[in-house]
């Protein structure tokens, strides 16, 4: 078994975090992993992408070639467009449907949400608003782990290990949280 994941969005969306949660719990099922990190301008704001393999067998390259992402999970609707190419046809995006219009000539949100609908296999996820729902506007990331959660060959139960790992040192209300998050962005 392989799974490779492009996940996509802009500086201060938590791409990173997304990435470390998800590495963590296939770790923790004894899966290899492999990742490489492509910032884009080194601010908020600006593009952030990273390859993420799973694997049950040696990973030999960190990077997803194009045509052979099984996801790409993206934290904003633009930005999950940008990396089409890397889909497999048969690969699901999952975005959120919250854009972040950081540049002049952004696209009409209802045509690009329409873009991304019009993919053979597409998740649109009202991030902000889910985050808001369980009272923790910062935990938009999480949410799309959940969301995310549904095609990865991952067990809940590591994912929201993965939570309390990464997030232990915070307290408990921080972990109890994004596990909130995390299953918020599952039943989405």
């Amino acid at each position: 078994m392989t799974y490779d994941i492009i996940l996509s969005g802009v500086g201060g969306q938590g791409v990173l975090s997304l990435a470390a949660i998800i590495a963590t719990a296939a770790k923790e099922e004894g899966l290899q992993v492999r990742q490489a990190e492509v910032h884009g301008m080194a601010q908020r704001g600006g593009a952030v992408m990273s390859h993420l393999r799973i694997s049950d067998s040696p990973i030999y390259s960190d990077l997803v070639s194009k045509g052979g992402a099984d996801m790409i999970l993206s934290m904003e609707p633009l930005e999950s467009l940008r990396y089409t190419d890397y889909l497999k046809p048969e690969g699901v995006v999952v975005t959120s449907s919250v854009p972040f219009i950081n540049i002049p000539d952004y696209p009409a949100q209802e045509s690009l949400l329409e873009q991304v609908k019009s993919l053979p296999k597409s998740v649109l996820i009202d991030s902000k608003e889910l985050a808001r729902e369980v009272g923790n506007p910062k935990a938009g990331n999480m949410i799309m782990v959940g969301g995310a959660s549904n095609f990865l060959p991952l067990s809940k139960e590591s994912l929201e290990k993965a939570v309390s790992l990464i997030f232990g040192r915070k307290g408990e209300e921080v972990v109890a949280r994004n596990i909130e998050a995390l299953e918020k962005g599952a039943a989405a």
